[in-house]
């Protein structure tokens, strides 16, 4: 079973929504839980910011957040998971911000990669250091954002996903 089929799976089974936000995947972590059958009892939507600016007015990343660290950042990626939780009212929020390639951006290395994940008792944070060329970097920032969640889902007892 893939990672999105198991994490549409556990999250049927246990009544959670999920939302997606995106930067360098540009849709790919959405198109992945959208491929699922089943997918929309729990898919709530996704945001693709790829844009800077649109990190703040999409997802409400706070701007001076962005003007301190840019767009690449564990605590941008953060800022994504909550915002997109929030604006789609889901359970679960990811994000997924980083350096694709071919070339570096703002000072960060292809393959400079920022996942999150945010759920009722926190947010989950994983800085990646991936190889390859941009669509390997971006097929693998999407499989470890679904590992990401599966483990957030797995570790949660049932119930604490939701803030209520």
């Amino acid at each position: 079973m893939s990672a999105a089929a198991e994490l549409v799976s556990l999250l049927r089974a246990s009544g959670v929504t999920a939302a997606c936000a995106e930067s360098l995947t540009g849709g790919a972590l959405t198109a992945a839980l959208v491929e699922i059958p089943g997918a929309s009892a729990v898919l709530r939507g996704g945001i693709v910011a790829y844009a800077t600016e649109l990190k703040h007015d999409l997802l409400g990343v706070e701007a001076a957040l962005l003007g301190e660290f840019g767009p690449i950042h564990g605590d941008v990626a953060a800022a994504m998971a909550m915002g997109v939780r929030e604006k789609c009212g889901a359970d679960l929020g990811m994000a997924t911000t980083g350096v694709a390639g071919p070339d570096g951006q703002d000072g960060h290395p292809p393959g400079e990669v920022f996942i999150a994940v945010a759920h009722g008792v926190g947010v989950e944070i994983r800085g990646l250091s991936l190889t390859g060329d941009r669509a390997a970097i971006r097929a693998a920032t999407v499989v470890a954002a679904l590992e990401l969640a599966l483990e957030v889902v797995r570790e949660d007892a049932p119930g604490t996903l939701s803030d209520s």
